[in-house]
């Protein structure tokens, strides 16, 4: 399953892109799109890249209210803008994608936090997905 793990961590790099920019995913990630049919050295992104992207902005309002609801003691603005979007990629694929195991879901985003967060990232992303993961049928229908 690497091509998924490459496909998380291109969709977590266009979140976090759009979050940088203060853009909307959905500009950056036709921007990359473009870019990769330009660019013969730039591998093109995958449809499973668009589909997590296109499916964080379709529920996007409602991730962000999730996190800043059950981060304990964090606000969203305050909150490392690597861990916000691993968060947003994470919680995505948790609720709304059921193809994906629950914890394949949290091992990717845990692995994300370790690759590209502090020390202490992996502890906190993995706390708040398994606690969206024991809440998710709520979450989904709310």
């Amino acid at each position: 399953m690497a091509a998924r793990n490459t496909a998380r961590k291109r969709a977590f790099q266009i979140l976090f892109e759009a979050d940088q920019r203060s853009t909307d995913v959905l500009t950056v990630l036709a921007d990359w799109i473009r870019h990769a049919r330009s660019d013969t050295r730039q591998p093109p992104v995958s449809e499973y890249t668009m589909e997590l992207v296109e499916g964080y902005a379709e529920h996007e309002r409602r991730i962000d209210e999730l996190i800043a609801q059950y981060a304990v003691d964090w606000t969203l603005d305050r909150m490392p803008v690597v861990d916000r979007n691993i968060l947003r990629l994470g919680a995505y694929e948790l609720i709304w994608v059921d193809t994906t195991p629950d914890a394949v879901v949290l091992d990717e985003a845990v692995q994300l936090a370790k690759e590209f967060s502090t020390d202490d990232s992996p502890a906190f992303v993995n706390g708040l997905l398994a606690r969206f993961k024991e809440l998710k049928p709520g979450l989904r229908r709310a």
